[in-house]
């Protein structure tokens, strides 16, 4: 029995474990590289720089965007397929896919590049800031190509049950990705650009080592020059799969810059440069939730597509129960080391303080997080993405904005940090409600054997 095969009889525990491990273990190195470059950026070139990483994040959330769009979308439709046991279709999916990931992360490079000033200056970009946020992505966006083939592609590797391969991949880019930080900000004195190299250096040996593994015969999906010409039907499934993380991403993006144009107002550059760390310790505990999410999705895509939906139940509550224990976890540390943590990204007292407070109130629901976003990913799962789209989006598009823009008129600061745990606990309760009403239409399905 092959891998794939897996998925539809072996023990969901031991599943989900062999599944996830390898992502949370991969996304975790991914977030300790992303932290590891605001400690040495933080601490050799100071809160400036740490502000102009942040100011040009929405960029890079951009970027990533466009990888999920098509690795996460493509991934989702090629598990359903792989479940019906329909190989050649898969294999158009993913060949097509590639193609998109070429493409797309070409035009964009040529877009951010001519338009990468007024960029930044709508993003909140002072004279201050912007020298930084400018030499960093100038280097990013010459990258962009191999940041969406790496994160693109790495996703049909786990997605045809090869998790173990997928989180070399990410091991490969993410300990690279440190080595070459210190050795380009610390011995080379290379400054931010030295952190940007490092980033696209790294992404770039990832990709080889994705497309290594496609192109050496043994995966079981086969990408064919004659698959890669773009088919309309089988491109819009892909985008209409991706679209619900792809819309995270950019709501994520558009989240970013409302907050950092809303931190210069009321807390100024300073807070700026507190989200960067805010940002970089919520991703370090989101990661493992990613991580676990990736895992359960080709589980449960595969036993959706095969009918065997007590399977795709149990593998839900598992991927909801474990995401809440990373979460609980992740609240407990950063209640009870807040200035400990902070001190590690800076020496300045002054945003060591801004970045506890934040801590204070940013992390608050995160033992709710992951429930919401194994809820929403369950329906791109099971190929519902109007739905996953709805729930992904509430979080940010529906309660987030809004909060941001009025919470701050009453409460300064604090109001801008509180906004975050009162979005995620109203999104939360969205998700239960449709979750519910999906498992009542699951069982009755079983019940009536279609």
């Amino acid at each position: 029995m092959n891998k794939t095969n897996l998925m539809g009889t072996e023990n969901l525990g031991k599943l989900l474990f062999r599944f996830s491990l390898p992502a949370v273990v991969g996304m975790l190195v991914n977030s300790i590289y992303n932290i590891v470059d605001r400690i040495f950026i933080g601490n050799v070139i100071g809160s400036m720089a740490l502000a102009g990483l942040t100011i040009g994040f929405p960029i890079m959330l951009i970027l990533m965007g466009f990888g999920m769009l098509i690795g996460f979308g493509g991934t989702s439709l090629v598990s359903i397929k792989l479940g019906e046991g329909k190989k050649e279709e898969a294999d158009k999916i993913i060949s097509n896919a590639f193609s998109l990931l070429i493409i797309i992360p070409l035009i964009l490079t040529i877009l951010g590049l001519i338009f990468l000033k007024p960029m930044l200056i709508s993003f909140g970009a002072t004279e201050e800031i912007m020298p930084y946020a400018s030499q960093y992505l100038q280097i990013i966006l010459i990258g962009a190509v191999f940041q969406a083939l790496s994160l693109g592609m790495n996703n049909f590797i786990r997605g045809e049950g090869n998790p173990r391969i997928a989180m070399i991949t990410m091991l490969i880019g993410g300990i690279l990705n440190i080595i070459l930080d210190a050795l380009f900000i610390v011995v080379f004195k290379m400054g931010i650009k030295g952190a940007a190299l490092a980033t696209i250096i790294s992404l770039s040996v990832s990709t080889f080592w994705v497309l290594r593994y496609f192109f050496n015969g043994k995966s079981v999906l086969k990408i064919t020059v004659k698959n890669m010409k773009l088919d309309f039907e089988t491109v819009k499934k892909i985008l209409a799969l991706g679209l619900p993380p792809f819309s995270i991403q950019i709501l994520g993006s558009v989240i970013v810059i409302l907050f950092n144009n809303r931190l210069i107002i009321y807390s100024g550059e300073i807070g700026v440069s507190a989200l960067g760390i805010v940002n970089s310790i919520n991703t370090f505990v989101m990661m493992p939730i990613i991580g676990v999410k990736q895992g359960v999705q080709p589980i449960i895509g595969f036993n959706y597509g095969a009918k065997k939906y007590d399977r795709v139940r149990k593998a839900l509550f598992l991927g909801i129960l474990t995401t809440a224990l990373i979460g609980t976890l992740g609240l407990l540390i950063t209640r009870v080391f807040p200035h400990e943590i902070a001190r590690i990204f800076s020496p300045e007292e002054s945003l060591i303080q801004e970045s506890v407070r934040a801590m204070k109130y940013f992390m608050l629901m995160l033992p709710l997080v992951g429930f919401q976003i194994i809820g929403a990913n369950h329906f791109q799962a099971i190929g519902k993405p109007k739905h996953s789209m709805l729930l992904s989006t509430s979080r940010q598009a529906i309660l987030l904005i809004p909060l941001l823009l009025i919470l701050p008129n009453y409460f300064g600061a604090n109001g801008i940090w509180m906004a975050v745990p009162i979005a995620d606990f109203f999104a939360s309760l969205l998700t239960f409600t449709f979750l519910f009403h999906e498992i009542k239409l699951m069982r009755k399905k079983e019940l009536s054997g279609k």
